[in-house]
């Protein structure tokens, strides 16, 4: 299986690396530009117009790599549905914020509605195929072979919702600079892949191609990135990292190895709810948090090494967890 993942990662990587210089003239042509607001940053000001979307060629390069696999691989098909419907959700949000000029995109209830019915979907999966149930490994406990595995019985349900919406959430919230989001989620999906390839759980394949996705796309989205993958790549994404985790029982692995993505997420609640409380005060200086180090003097390039940085040695001491 690892030549299998080797390849998929090279796959995934030319095409998503061929793709961009095609796909984003297009999306210039097509006007799909970010749409940048006027109280965030100035520095970002300057972004005003560059694509977006790009998670058309990030999605793009996953499906055409896992369709060589989905035959001797099936367990890669229920994280590809997640992925792919939450990739769409997001491209709905993106088409109706761009190109109909509406700013608010899909609202809140149109978005959480087509969410929750993927991850019913998926969650009907989980409780009945027989490969994966309802046991959950506690990390730090003896791994896979000897550690405790934690049987939610049917309150695994509800905990399913709570895993994708929210790791959905945090991975959304995570993309606000250049090349922030892609670089977090590649370590993310380079421990996924090796926690794949340990346990041979037939999902290494779709986890490769992911990774060599982002670093295609990366090769145009770090600063000053030339294509932002939108709601379309950052939910598909959010969709990927949770249903991996899942199907490999993982999920409490998630609050780790995606600290990135829940420290973001908590930032946005924790200022909206002290603002609210107030009356207009603030705990930082802008949510997400990415942004708040900025308005300190961090440049973006700083602000996106040090949280990659954070999650590789977060990645290497959850897979002290296995």
């Amino acid at each position: 299986m690892i030549n299998e993942t080797i390849l998929a990662i090279i796959i995934a990587f030319v095409i998503s690396a061929a793709l961009c210089p095609v796909v984003i003239p297009m999306l210039h042509k097509l006007k799909f530009g970010q749409q940048v607001r006027q109280e965030g940053p100035q520095a970002h000001l300057k972004k005003q117009g560059t694509p977006t979307m790009g998670g058309l060629i990030i999605l793009g390069s996953i499906i055409v790599t896992s369709l060589f696999y989905l035959k001797d691989y099936p367990k890669i098909i229920p994280v590809l549905f997640v992925t792919v419907g939450f990739g769409i959700i997001g491209f709905l949000d993106d088409y109706i914020k761009i190109v109909m000029k509406r700013s608010e995109g899909l609202n809140p209830k149109q978005k959480l509605a087509g969410q929750i019915v993927i991850t019913a979907v998926f969650a009907y999966y989980l409780m009945n195929s027989g490969d994966v149930g309802t046991r959950i490994l506690i990390p730090f406990t003896g791994g896979f072979d000897h550690g405790l595995m934690l049987d939610l019985g049917y309150l695994y349900i509800p905990f399913v919702f709570v895993v994708l919406l929210g790791t959905d959430n945090g991975v959304n919230f995570t993309d606000g600079l250049d090349g922030l989001c892609t670089s977090v989620t590649i370590l993310v999906a380079t421990f996924l892949t090796i926690v794949a390839l340990g346990e041979n759980s037939g999902l290494s394949p779709m986890t490769g191609a992911v990774v060599g996705s982002l670093l295609g796309f990366l090769l145009f989205n770090v600063y000053p990135a030339k294509v932002f993958m939108g709601d379309t790549g950052s939910l598909a994404l959010g969709g990927f990292v949770a249903a991996s985790a899942l199907v490999m029982q993982l999920p409490l692995f998630i609050p780790i190895i995606g600290l990135i993505y829940l420290v973001e997420v908590l930032s946005v609640i924790i200022q909206v709810t002290y603002f609210k409380k107030t009356g207009g005060k603030r705990i930082f200086k802008m949510a997400p948090i990415h942004h708040h180090f900025e308005l300190c003097g961090w440049s973006e390039t700083r602000v996106v090494a040090v949280f990659s940085i954070i999650t590789a040695i977060l990645c290497l001491i959850a897979y002290l967890g296995l």
